[in-house]
């Protein structure tokens, strides 16, 4: 009375003062203990009895094995079962269900499917200990063959079994089966049961079946945080996310409480939305409801100001609730990453080294991410060799790597990781595509291509754009052209604005203008920015004034804040020598407070990332630069080099241009990785904006006359210059 009164210490005393304690007693001493989750004390109790002289019975030992269960001790749960044997105690089906719920429960997958099948007559305790079990583990094809035989066999499921199973139908996609336990539940009358009713909303949720969920949702007896948080997460996983935020809002007029499962799901919705304020909201309470050093509140939160272009707010969140917690310094590298701030996210990297920060796959794909996006190939090498030592290389690390690598300039790395990944999944195939059609490696990326479709990896809509982007790079029109034509009829995907643009801007790269103007009006939806970007471009290429006004035009109402567009058409007018036309470009670009995105190059020498800009003199090695920028400029005339003054937009006379032109900021980075690597070894260069057609001849030159390979990679490609040529053909 008193243990289920909860009153344990007056059970004990009682206990404790009785003359005689015999078995009885002691098992109802043992059922106090694991009823009041003092199972640790339960199982030393065992000791005590068995050394004042008595043996447990099959009551004492299943007692004892629950114990060992809420306990988590699975020693003593072996010690148990030996007891049971050697006590014959074996047989007896309470004993044996509490056996089996033990190892279930404790990751015994294998011993628990041993004692199960020795087990003459299941009842429903032993078919939901093990299915539990099965799901816990996550052995969901295990636990669905045990529910057939189950019911074959006669035995009918209560909830808790149709509980499990809907949890193994929600991991598994297996629509068809909710739907007929939800019908066979309606039949019995039973269909309203809480358990099994969140785990409806759950499967139902992840099946894509947002409204039936809704529907199960509705119809519930009562609803606790549990059963909200599966509404709310329903929404937000199915990209519903104002309906999410809705059911949110109409949780908290209930009265309801809510836990960090809650907020995390509202987070990632306010993170899908990018809605600064309601992130603001939930934080103030997270503050309230004290969950605010929560790890995954800290991830949740840091996502979301990050996806809201809020990175100070970030930076000071993550920075004032310090952990060693992997996840939030995922996020907050993610975070910097996405603003540009690369540099800050490999600092951070640094840092979780000194903290000793046990890292994983996750962590190590962002910061792979992170030196893509810098185009920071040594850090990218000295992160895999950290992925080789931790032993992460798989999966979408492995990814990863293969992109890093292409995008940071050395196919020959990208195709090494390639071939080391032990699946070759969509995501790695597409990765090698797209890193061969940066290098301009049309044919090789086609190949590659053909040998996916045989290993039998269906492609998806990024593969087909880097394969048809593969064509752009190398002028293979004719192959371009199969292959948009027969996305849907082969693979099934329609073709997106983007393969498009890709299409329009290889047609008018190759001077098929009005082939490309043609599909541009055979579109199956308004043209976007990258259309037109992509007809402006071909027009500048092939001096074209009446198509790229007409092109820009259409530019300028989609893009008005995009300085790109005027400086096209500008230098289609300088090209014709129009500077009248250039002049009222720059008028309307001043009139509309459009400022021109400045030319930048940077390049990565002993771990540091050197930025240099036209004319720029604030290196502290300028005086070595321009020393070698001169001795160039002699070499180079006498190589055969004439400037190409026609690039340049300034009104100024021939000499004047030279001077411009021979201090652009790529030719400035090239000049300091001369003066700064070791002799013969590659300079790397990254621009933000297309290589202008005077550096891309004059870094030719440089690489025969230094005997250096240089690669550069552009908005658009990269360029291996080697020996006086370029991968591109002189085709980019």
């Amino acid at each position: 009375m008193y243990a289920k009164c909860g009153e344990l210490l007056d059970s004990r005393k009682v206990f404790d003062e009785m003359p005689e304690r015999n078995i009885v007693s002691w098992n109802a001493l043992f059922s106090s203990y694991v009823q009041n989750d003092c199972c640790a004390e339960a199982i030393s109790l065992l000791q005590k009895m068995i050394f004042s002289g008595l043996l447990p019975n099959e009551f004492s030992l299943s007692s004892i094995l629950n114990a060992c269960t809420g306990s988590t001790n699975y020693g003593q749960g072996r010690k148990v079962h030996g007891y049971l044997i050697k006590l014959g105690h074996y047989s007896d089906s309470f004993s044996a269900n509490a056996l089996l719920d033990m190892y279930a429960k404790l990751g015994d997958l294998e011993a628990a499917k041993t004692v199960f099948d020795e087990i003459r007559q299941p009842d429903i305790v032993s078919w939901n200990a093990i299915i539990s079990g099965c799901v816990l583990q996550e052995d969901h094809d295990w636990a669905l063959r045990l529910f057939a035989e189950m019911k074959m066999l006669g035995t009918i499921p209560d909830m808790f079994t149709l509980s499990s199973i809907l949890k193994s139908c929600a991991e598994m996609g297996m629509k068809e089966l909710s739907m007929q336990i939800h019908s066979d539940l309606i039949k019995r009358d039973i269909g309203s049961d809480f358990f099994v009713g969140v785990s409806l909303v759950d499967v139902y949720s992840k099946c894509d079946l947002i409204e039936d969920a809704r529907k199960v949702f509705d119809t519930l007896p009562k609803r606790d945080v549990i059963a909200w948080n599966a509404m709310i997460s329903a929404y937000s996983q199915s990209g519903n996310d104002g309906e999410a935020l809705s059911v949110f809002v109409a949780m908290q007029k209930e009265g309801l409480g809510f836990d960090q499962t809650t907020l995390s799901a509202v987070l990632k919705s306010t993170a899908s939305l990018q809605t600064d304020i309601v992130t603001r909201q939930v934080h103030v309470l997270i503050v309230k409801s004290g969950f605010q050093s929560d790890d995954y509140i800290v991830n949740s939160l840091v996502d979301s100001y990050g996806k809201c272009k809020l990175l100070m707010e970030a930076r000071r969140y993550f920075e004032e609730h310090p952990s060693r917690n992997v996840v939030p310094f995922t996020s907050m590298i993610t975070t910097f990453t996405q603003h540009g701030e690369g540099e800050e996210a490999l600092k951070l990297f640094l840092k979780m080294l000194d903290m000793r920060v046990t890292l994983d796959g996750f962590v190590y794909s962002s910061l792979l991410n992170t030196c893509t996006t810098l185009s920071a190939y040594e850090q990218g090498k000295q992160i895999h060799v950290h992925i080789l030592k931790s032993g992460f290389i798989s999966g979408f690390t492995g990814n990863a790597l293969v992109n890093m690598y292409g995008k940071c300039g050395s196919i020959e790395d990208a195709h090494c990781a390639f071939s080391e990944l032990p699946e070759r999944g969509v995501v790695a195939w597409s990765a090698m595509i797209g890193g061969l059609a940066q290098h301009g490696c049309g044919k090789e990326a086609l190949d590659m291509f053909n040998k996916m479709l045989n290993d039998g990896v269906s492609p998806n809509h990024i593969t087909l754009l880097n394969v048809l982007c593969a064509c752009n790079h190398a002028g293979l029109v004719t192959e371009a052209k199969r292959v948009f034509e027969s996305m849907e009829l082969l693979f099934g995907i329609k073709p997106l604005q983007e393969h498009y643009a890709c299409m329009i801007d290889l047609l008018g790269r190759a001077g098929k203008l009005n082939e490309a103007t043609e599909l541009v009006r055979k579109m199956p939806f308004e043209a976007d920015a990258s259309v037109w970007g992509a007809l402006l471009g071909a027009s500048r290429i092939h001096g074209d004034l009446e198509l790229g006004k007409y092109a820009a035009d259409k530019l300028i109402v989609l893009e008005p804040e995009k300085s790109v567009t005027h400086t096209l058409l500008a230098n289609i007018y300088a090209a014709s020598g129009n500077w009248g036309g250039v002049l009222e470009v720059r008028r309307l670009m001043k009139d509309s407070k459009v400022k021109k995105e400045p030319a930048m190059s940077w390049i990565e020498v002993r771990d540091a990332v050197h930025t240099f800009m036209a004319g720029d003199r604030s290196h502290n090695r300028t005086e070595e630069i321009y020393a070698k920028l001169d001795e160039l400029s002699d070499l180079l005339s006498k190589s055969g080099y004439v400037p190409r003054v026609d690039v340049d937009l300034h009104d100024v006379d021939r000499s004047m241009k030279e001077e411009l032109l021979s201090h652009h900021s790529e030719k400035l980075a090239v000049a300091f990785g001369l003066i700064a690597t070791a002799p013969g070894a590659p300079i790397r260069v990254k621009k933000n904006l297309r290589v202008c057609i005077d550096c891309h001849t004059a870094i030719k030159f440089i690489s025969e006359i230094a005997s250096r390979e240089i690669i550069v990679r552009d908005i658009y490609r990269y360029h291996h210059f080697k020996n006086g040529s370029c991968s591109c053909g002189d085709y980019w």
